[in-house]
């Protein structure tokens, strides 16, 4: 089992940043990747940015290329999501989440964190 826990969210006005946490544990994969997802009120929960834990390669949907950057700290087990330039369309609840390397599909979920951007 994978426990999944986020924080950092919060309120911030357009433009401004913020950095989400991501801790993952338990008996975690060799390969695995780990990845920011979010969800407005009214929408599908849609795919952010994801990060390969073994060779640091990261994703990210175009909406947030060049504003959101995703990292890894190994020894923590714990990745990042720096939002920067930051809209009100960023609204959302983000979720983190963990799948093996070669699964289809994210095994492991956290709870969630708010973001709130106004404008």
């Amino acid at each position: 089992q994978v426990h999944v826990v986020e924080s950092g969210g919060g309120l911030v006005q357009a433009g401004g940043s913020l950095r989400l946490s991501c801790a993952a544990s338990g008996r975690l994969f060799s390969s695995y990747f780990m990845g920011w997802f979010r969800q407005a009120p009214g929408k599908e929960r849609e795919f952010v940015a994801s990060i390969n834990w073994r060779g640091g390669a990261a994703y990210y949907t175009a909406s947030v290329m060049g504003r959101f950057t995703i990292s890894r700290d190994n020894a923590k087990n714990t990745v990042y999501l720096q939002m920067n330039s930051l809209k009100s369309e960023d609204t959302a609840v983000y979720h983190c989440a963990v799948r093996e390397e070669t699964a289809a599909e994210y095994a492991y979920w956290g709870q969630g964190t708010q973001v709130t951007v106004s404008s």
